[in-house]
């Protein structure tokens, strides 16, 4: 018989509310959610007091590169385990792998990895599939990417793990005639993104046009917005589709989350860590793509002070929206739950509390301290 858990004393996160005595009741996949007096039904079950702390659906990274010392582009099961066992513990239920521009080889030992990783019941967040990033970008908007192994967009490069990609970044002004945004419409549904490009206003709308559904890093290695050049960022504020946004108050300003609310309303967007291997590590000397990385202050740099990814963790990054614009919990949840659940189209089963959806459970304080994370009802941490 499947175990079966009921958190009490809990605030529940559900969709549009805050609900409240009230018992969520799940063991694979979320059961119920139902009155502490009616739960006499449910034989044996577990009864775990959260002692007034908030319920909430777990938190899924669509765009991360490492953490706890570990990176992607290791390309070993050990690396991805550590992955997901360190950013549990930050109520990640679920995430993308973020690669790196890097050699061929390098680049398919990671993509393989992750198929793997894919069907393995680690003691973790889950892996969900792949976020490319790279490399199909601009040389001119490379960040802390290593320009020797940029390509131009190739089908042929990516075809054999289309099964695992959930998201390609690219740069679509080196795609030409678009041929590549159409390949990939035609044979998978990939998210394709526009990041780490030099493309133009025009160029970006028309790329928007021709199949870009989603931002990396708004703001972050792009064409800015300038009242005569309005870039890339300009084309995504005037469309309707997704991005991402990095919290940490290092890579955007934080009077610019309020406004990018206001423009792309909370539907359209999707907080993110782009942490690399010093997350949830101490200051000091680490590596990323093949670079020497900095970290200090709470920023990770290479040594010409670019912007290496962050050190930036997920609840971390709900707490800085909280703290720095006029939305509820609820709404700044969505944007580490609904929205990158469908952003890589697995919202029928993740994202939300709602009955019959996987039981992707984290538990948090008032200041986004973790105590308890639960990914497809397994307890994976547990500190309440």
């Amino acid at each position: 018989m499947k175990k079966i858990y009921g958190l009490i004393n809990g605030k529940i996160i559900y969709k549009d509310s805050i609900i409240e005595d009230k018992v969520l009741i799940f063991n694979e996949k979320i059961i119920d959610i139902a009155d502490l007096q009616n739960i006499d039904r449910y034989e044996n079950i577990n009864l775990i007091d959260v002692e007034g702390k908030f319920i909430s659906p777990g938190f899924i990274d669509i765009h991360i590169h490492g953490a706890g010392g570990s990176d992607i582009m290791d390309g070993t099961m050990e690396s991805i385990t550590n992955i997901s066992n360190t950013i549990a513990k930050t109520g990640v239920t679920g995430f993308l792998p973020t690669t790196m521009t890097m050699d061929k080889d390098t680049m398919y030992g990671a993509l393989n990895v992750v198929r793997q990783a894919m069907y393995l019941d680690i003691q973790g967040a889950k892996v969900l599939g792949v976020h490319m990033e790279g490399p199909f970008i601009n040389e001119k908007y490379k960040g802390a990417q290593n320009a020797k192994y940029i390509l131009k967009p190739d089908f042929e490069f990516i075809k054999e793990y289309l099964d695992i990609i959930k998201i390609i970044t690219l740069a679509p002004e080196m795609d030409k005639e678009y041929r590549f945004l159409q390949k990939i419409k035609e044979y998978s549904d990939i998210t394709l993104s526009i990041g780490h490009s030099n493309a133009t206003y025009d160029e970006a709308k028309k790329a928007i046009k021709n199949g870009i559904k989603h931002a990396t890093h708004l703001f972050n290695a792009m064409t800015p917005m300038h009242h005569r050049a309005p870039g890339i960022v300009g084309a995504v504020l005037r469309s309707n589709i997704t991005c991402e946004l990095i919290a940490d108050k290092i890579h955007v300003h934080p009077a610019i989350f309020q406004i990018l609310i206001d423009v792309k309303g909370i539907e359209n967007l999707v907080l993110i860590t782009d942490s690399m291997r010093a997350g949830c590590m101490k200051d000091g000397i680490y590596e990323l793509g093949g670079q020497k990385v900095i970290v200090k202050n709470g920023s990770a740099r290479l040594e010409d002070n670019t912007l290496a990814g962050s050190i930036l963790t997920l609840n971390r990054a709900v707490k800085n929206v909280l703290e720095n614009t006029s939305i509820k919990l609820y709404e700044v949840v969505k944007l580490v739950t609904q929205n990158p659940a469908k952003v890589i189209g697995i919202e029928k089963d993740k994202g939300s509390l709602d009955i019959g959806k996987d039981a992707d459970i984290t538990v948090f304080d008032e200041d986004l301290n973790i105590y308890f994370t639960v990914v497809e009802g397994k307890i994976v941490f547990n500190k309440l």
